[in-house]
């Protein structure tokens, strides 16, 4: 009898000064799949890298100097065993049944690049609000993201292969290398959604979206910019 082995996925949580990261590599060790690899990229913490240490002989712990969300993910993405690639923000929460479904999504469609739905929750964890992305046909969804990202990154698994083919995430966007990410794989690949929640996304006043939105707001013109001519040559 063949027995044909499940991919590994990789979850790679960035942290930097986060209150919440117990929280967070708590889901992905709660996942139902179970064959992951867990890294944690500390980007030069200064606060709560106490909360890492009960959880040291579960996961990979890397340490590195600061340089911003990207490069972390870089990190993390180079040290990499698994064939597939789950971010993981320090202050969200994978549910537990996140991995297990996204990659059988992807192995039976032949995807390497998906999305999810998402619940919000706020500081305390409560969740208030569920998100079902509703980018349409293909020609709808470039429009879509050549007008704003509706996509969550947490709520994103790739194909490892893909890094090869559109390198890595762009550090010299610090706050929007996602969609800039997310642009430069449209050309390649048909983006799938899994049309329940598999992630928490925490809203908190600390958050990277609340402090920095006017820098935001810049890279992501500038992104827009970059990739509107290659996006529309594909309608």
């Amino acid at each position: 009898m063949l027995v044909i082995s499940k991919p590994v996925v990789t979850i790679v949580i960035p942290f930097y000064n986060c209150k919440y990261i117990g929280e967070a590599i708590e889901s992905a060790l709660q996942q139902t799949y179970p064959h992951i690899e867990i890294i944690v990229v500390d980007d030069g913490s200064t606060q709560h890298t106490e909360l890492i240490t009960p959880y040291k002989d579960q996961i990979r712990y890397i340490r590195k100097v600061n340089g911003g969300t990207a490069t972390a993910l870089n990190t993390g993405i180079v040290h990499a065993k698994g064939q597939y690639f789950a971010w993981l923000s320090s202050d969200d929460a994978f549910l537990p049944y996140k991995v297990e479904t996204q990659v059988n999504y992807m192995l039976e469609k032949g995807l390497s690049f998906t999305q999810s739905a998402y619940h919000y929750m706020n500081s305390l964890s409560e969740q208030t609000e569920t998100i079902y992305p509703k980018l349409g046909s293909r020609s709808d969804m470039i429009h879509t993201l050549l007008s704003y990202c509706p996509i969550n990154g947490c709520s994103v698994m790739l194909a490892m292969k893909v890094f090869g083919k559109v390198g890595l995430f762009n550090p010299n966007f610090r706050y929007a290398h996602d969609y800039e990410m997310w642009l430069r794989l449209l050309p390649f690949y048909e983006l799938g959604c899994v049309d329940i929640p598999l992630i928490k996304y925490r809203m908190h006043e600390q958050m990277g979206t609340a402090r920095h939105m006017e820098e935001i707001e810049k890279e992501v013109a500038a992104i827009q910019n970059l990739h509107r001519s290659a996006l529309l040559s594909l309608l």
